[in-house]
C-alpha cells in the first residue's frame, strides 16, 4: 500500500529535491510551501506522515503541529536550519515523532519516515490480532491505535502511544529511559535523555486534561518511568 507524505516547508528548491526523492522511492507526495494553505490541505486530506519546517513566516511549523493535533492524530517529523538543541525539545514538546536538522540527507529523512511509518502501522494483514491492553481504567488498543481514560478518548501520537504501551505491559516494574527509547524508536533513530522526559511530560498532560487526578505515570529518580495500575 503506498504511503501519502505531505512537506511544509517554504523553500521551492527543499520542497522539489525531497518531493524527488521521495517519489523515486514510492511515496506519493503533496507538498506545501504556503503554511496557512498546508493546515487547510491537511485538516481535509490528512496523509500517512508529514514533514514540517520549523522556522516558516506567518505560520510556523510548531503552531501548524498544534493547530492539526487538534482534528488530526498524524505522525510528523520536524525540519529545522538550526542545530540547536532548544528547538529539538520544543519540537518533542509539541508532540513530533521524529526530528532532524538541516543540512540532511535524502536518503536519511527517507529512512527517518519509513520508521516512523513502520511505528504508526497497524498490525499486518494476516498477523495474530494484537489484544488491547487493559490496566483499570487504561485501555490500549494497538490494532487501530486507540486510547482511552475511564472510556474518555486521549489521542497520542505514535511515540507517545509506544512509550505508554511499554509501561503498561508490566504496571509496577520500571521502565529506564533506554528501554524505553527502544521501545519507541528503532536501532536508526537516537535521541537524548530529554526526548523522552517530553514525551512523558506532553503525555500527562494529555490524560490529566481527561481526570484532573491522573497520577498513574510515575518517575523515579535516576532510574526511570513505571505505570502504576492501582
Amino acid at each position: 500500500m503506498v504511503s501519502t507524505v505531505a512537506l511544509v516547508d517554504d523553500d521551492e528548491n527543499i520542497l522539489t529535491s525531497l518531493s524527488m526523492a521521495l517519489e523515486a522511492e514510492g511515496f506519493e507526495v503533496a507538498t506545501y510551501s504556503d503554511p496557512v494553505a498546508a493546515l487547510r490541505a491537511l485538516r481535509a486530506w490528512p496523509p500517512d506522515l508529514v514533514v514540517l519546517d520549523i522556522k516558516m513566516p506567518g505560520l510556523d511549523g510548531m503552531e501548524l503541529l498544534t493547530q492539526l493535533r487538534r482534528t488530526v492524530q498524524v505522525p510528523s517529523i520536524f525540519l529545522t536550519s538550526k542545530s540547536d538543541e532548544v528547538d529539538e525539545v520544543l519540537g518533542f514538546k509539541m508532540g513530533a515523532d521524529d526530528y532532524i536538522s538541516k543540512p540532511f540527507s535524502h536518503r536519511l529523512l527517507i529512512e527517518r519516515i519509513r520508521a516512523v511509518l513502520r511505528r504508526a502501522a497497524p498490525e499486518v494483514a494476516g498477523a495474530p490480532s494484537v489484544q488491547p491492553i487493559v490496566r483499570g481504567e487504561l485501555v490500549l488498543d494497538p490494532s487501530r491505535h486507540l486510547c482511552t481514560w475511564k472510556n474518555q478518548p486521549v489521542a497520542l501520537t505514535v511515540t507517545e502511544f509506544l512509550i505508554l504501551r511499554s509501561l503498561a505491559v508490566r504496571p509496577g516494574h520500571v521502565k529506564t529511559r533506554d528501554q524505553l527509547m527502544d521501545a519507541a524508536y528503532d536501532d536508526q533513530v537516537y535521541f537524548e535523555d530529554g526526548a523522552i522526559n517530553s514525551h512523558i511530560k506532553r503525555m500527562r498532560r494529555k490524560f490529566r486534561a481527561a481526570d484532573g487526578e491522573f497520577s498513574h505515570i510515575e518517575t523515579l529518580y535516576g532510574l526511570g518511568y513505571r505505570y502504576r495500575d492501582r
